[in-house]
């Protein structure tokens, strides 16, 4: 997140230079503040959902890029607390 910038706006431009996609229909989900979710420090991260256009390239940061179908979600491993993330997201999606 860049000084004077919004979360949303960060997630946004972050989006497009990591992934080479355009994010519309933006929408917080969920922050996630446990001290414990990340064991080398306190981290604080956002989540959001967003609709994306474009052909997925990675930058710097995403080098590992790949699309994942919504079924094979579960059977991915995560870092940190991260499957807690995607379990929260596909409970929320499912209604």
């Amino acid at each position: 997140m860049d000084c004077g910038e919004s979360l949303e706006e960060a997630v946004v431009r972050e989006a497009k230079e990591e992934t080479d996609l355009d994010l519309t229909d933006v929408i917080q989900f969920h922050t996630y503040s446990d001290p414990n979710r990340d064991p080398r420090f306190h981290t604080i991260g956002t989540v959001f959902i967003a609709k994306a256009k474009g052909e997925p390239r990675a930058g710097d940061d995403a080098a590992g890029l790949k699309v994942v179908k919504l079924g094979e979600l579960r059977k991915l491993d995560f870092a940190f607390d991260h499957k807690k993330i995607i379990e929260d997201y596909l409970k929320f999606k499912a209604g």
